[in-house]
């Protein structure tokens, strides 16, 4: 498994991270398989979605802050209880598949981290599997 290090500037913030998931695919070599993405982290996650448009990221932390604002009523006495919600709602895991030794991702799509309580440093673990026989 390979852990990718992903710094994020801002406390909400998709981070694109396609390219460096790609060079970690290519760098084992398997034309057919599967990539595991796991984020070890309670305030933050993974997602797939367009990445050709930023607007599509824009639009998707404001309504995650909209349905989620910063300051509620929360129990979790830390002042991150959002950030543990939208991670939630967002999850920590993804499956991309691999083909011909590249992501089997859409036209439009692409890999982000999704950070909910930063700027900080975070890891993501990524394992490469060959396909299943």
């Amino acid at each position: 498994m390979d852990t990718l290090i992903v710094r994020s500037r801002a406390r909400c913030e998709l981070i694109d991270i396609t390219a460096e998931v790609q060079r970690l695919v290519a760098a084992r070599g398997l034309p057919d398989g599967l990539c595991v993405l796991y984020v070890p982290h309670t305030t933050a996650g993974v997602l797939v979605n367009e990445g050709a448009d930023p607007a599509v990221a824009a639009d998707i932390l404001a309504t995650l802050e909209r349905l989620v604002p910063r300051h509620g009523p929360y129990r979790h006495a830390e002042g991150n209880a959002d950030a543990h919600i939208k991670a939630a709602l967002v999850g920590t895991a993804l499956q991309v598949p691999v083909a011909g030794g590249r992501l089997a991702l859409g036209t439009w799509q692409a890999i982000f981290f999704a950070e909910f309580d930063g700027p900080r440093q975070r890891q993501m673990c990524v394992e490469v599997r060959p396909a299943a026989r």
